[in-house]
């Protein structure tokens, strides 16, 4: 398994993931679209998925495109029996509150909590991807509805208030020879996610 040292050990990992943030801190601006012109803010105004960048090897292109199958697809359908196809069995993730999770049962428990409260949520739009040996960086945009009780973590419910959310995020994978994810780093603003869904 890979650590945060090692991440920083491939040449260009700080400077790659640094990019990515940056596009989701300030909603895609400083990112290029496939064709060359700025992007807004994808989470307020979608913007098409671009094509993959030119020049990728045949295993950064399979590890995009396996990446967009598991937003797309297993994600955004909660089709769980299918993370495996990106997610290796022990596979670490850092959530964006800082804390970290081992082993594809457990990410798997916690996606699925998502759903709980907002059986909507989705992704779909990935505006900006970038892959560079072992490594992909990509942005996307986390919708749903929280149309559901939601626990609270101490045995009760939180009350759905049918507000919607619509969250810019980033992911930092580290890919093994198999194809699959041995560590994960998920980002987004979770001030602006609670706020959106009337928890802040």
């Amino acid at each position: 398994m890979l650590s945060r040292r090692t991440l920083m050990q491939y040449g260009s990992a700080a400077a790659f993931g640094a990019v990515a943030l940056g596009s989701v801190a300030d909603g895609g601006g400083a990112a290029q679209t496939a064709w060359g012109g700025p992007i807004g803010d994808p989470a307020t105004d979608p913007v098409p998925n671009p094509d993959f960048p030119k020049g990728l090897s045949s295993a950064e292109r399979s590890n995009l495109e396996t990446f967009d199958a598991l937003d797309f697809d297993v994600f955004t359908h909660a089709d769980w029996d299918r993370l495996g196809e990106s997610h290796a069995e022990h596979i670490r993730v850092h959530w964006p509150d800082g804390h970290y999770t081992d082993g594809i049962d457990t990410h798997i428990a916690d996606l699925a909590a998502l759903f709980v409260w907002a059986p909507d949520t989705r992704i779909l739009e990935h505006p900006f991807r970038l892959a560079t040996n072992e490594l992909t960086a990509v942005t996307g945009v986390m919708r749903g509805t929280f149309t559901r009780p939601m626990p609270d973590g101490k045995g009760g419910f939180i009350q759905p208030n049918g507000k919607a959310y619509a969250i810019n995020m980033a992911t930092v994978g580290i890919w093994n020879r198999q194809g699959t994810m041995d560590e994960e780093f998920l980002f987004w603003d979770n001030l602006t996610f609670y706020q959106q869904i009337g928890l802040a």
